[in-house]
């Protein structure tokens, strides 16, 4: 029976055999391959200390290298029964997370590449911070996926001491290098961390663009403003949702009283250019986030961009938005409605301020917007609200909304 099949049917016994047993390097490599994807069999106990032995054991580099990604394939306790086993000490469920990361550590040292990085991996997993100074001298390894996998455990550590290291990865010849110290330096998050990662917006990968302009939305000033603005015609539709994303983040993170500023200079940095993907992920994200912030931030941006291609979309989306539980998303619904005012405000507005199905706020809102953007309908419905509704808010709206359109007749 083929490997493919013992696969299929999950013969873990047969295949862990093979690995064993097997003359070929060839069939003991792919063995091991498989062995890492039944993290879930009833046999996983067999299957880490048949790849624990051919880790050990095994005359070959390629069936070693195989074994061992397979452990990190299983998880940390595969893991650390393989570090533990090479280092001859204990790792127990109660064991000190300073006794495995020193296991660990040691092993970053290995000959053979897959353990440093499974010994990465597992320094990352555990948080220990005193490793990463081992870490960083390892940022000159060899092998470029050590060099990837110790840039991923110091951003998983988040330890400012890694950021001058890190920021020397960013121009390293191998994709995967930059995206891991990008990432890491996102997750670190200080202000030399975000600096570093401004010029990554114009980076060959896409995947490295995106995971530097993911990280924009973590400043606290304007700076990365230009760089988001840019980013939103980047050639990937991912980096663009992503600035978009990072906007409204920056939005949020910005203090309070240069929130305006930051606001308007979004604005009219949008109004600079002729690119209006924006629009699409801004509803999405009304729609979509859970975040008041992100919500607010959303509403108030989507009256200032809305051309008239989506119109519908961006005001039905604030229409819905008038109902937020957050009393800011609900308000700044209103003011972006009011700000894009004409007859389809008007037309979209009209059917919420009698429906009682609505809350009584939403309804609310919808009168208030009215005031605003309604002509003689608007008025008209108005003052037979007011002889319909019982509820003190709406009336009090109402009244105050006519009196911007003319008046009870």
């Amino acid at each position: 029976m083929s490997l493919y099949e013992l696969e299929r049917k999950g013969e873990v016994q047969d295949i862990i055999n093979l690995l064993r047993t097997s003359d070929n390097p060839n069939i003991r490599e792919r063995a091991a391959d498989v062995l890492g994807g039944f993290d879930e069999h009833e046999d996983y106990r067999d299957v880490v200390s048949a790849l624990i032995q051919a880790a050990d054991e095994d005359d070959s580099k390629a069936v070693v290298g195989s074994a061992i990604d397979s452990l990190n394939d299983l998880g940390q306790d595969a893991l650390e029964d393989l570090i533990a086993d090479m280092a001859g000490v204990e790792m127990g469920e109660d064991q000190a997370d300073w006794v495995k990361a020193k296991a660990f550590t040691k092993a970053l040292n290995a000959d053979v590449p897959e353990l440093r990085m499974a010994a990465a991996n597992g320094l990352g997993t555990v948080g220990d911070n005193d490793a990463v100074p081992e870490l960083v001298d390892r940022f000159d390894d060899a092998d470029p996926r050590v060099r990837a996998r110790c840039a991923r455990a110091c951003g998983q550590i988040a330890d400012a001491r890694a950021t001058d290291a890190l920021e020397g990865l960013l121009t390293d010849d191998y994709v995967a290098v930059r995206r891991e110290a990008a990432e890491a330096l996102g997750n670190i998050g200080n202000r030399q961390a975000l600096q570093a990662l401004l010029p990554l917006y114009r980076d060959d990968n896409d995947r490295v663009r995106r995971i530097a302009v993911g990280a924009f939305g973590n400043f606290g000033n304007d700076r990365p403003v230009d760089q988001l603005i840019s980013s939103l015609s980047d050639d990937s539709s991912a980096v663009q949702r992503t600035a978009v994303y990072s906007l409204i983040q920056l939005m949020s993170n910005v203090p309070t009283e240069q929130s305006h500023d930051i606001r308007e200079t979004i604005v009219e940095k949008l109004s600079d250019t002729d690119d209006r993907s924006v629009v699409e992920p801004l509803v999405e994200l009304l729609e979509e986030s859970q975040q008041n912030a992100q919500r607010r931030n959303t509403a108030w941006l989507l009256g200032r961009v809305v051309e008239e291609e989506g119109k519908d979309r961006v005001v039905a989306g604030l229409v819905d938005a008038l109902g937020a539980d957050d009393q800011m998303t609900s308000q700044f619904a209103a003011t972006s409605l009011a700000e894009i005012g004409g007859e389809d405000v008007e037309k979209a507005l009209l059917p919420v301020v009698g429906d009682e199905d609505l809350p009584a706020k939403a309804r609310a809102q919808a009168v208030f917007t009215l005031g605003k953007v309604g002509g003689e309908r608007s008025r008209q419905r108005l003052d037979a609200l007011l002889d319909e509704t019982e509820h003190d808010l709406i009336r009090k709206r109402a009244f105050s909304a006519l009196s911007k359109l003319g008046g009870r007749t």
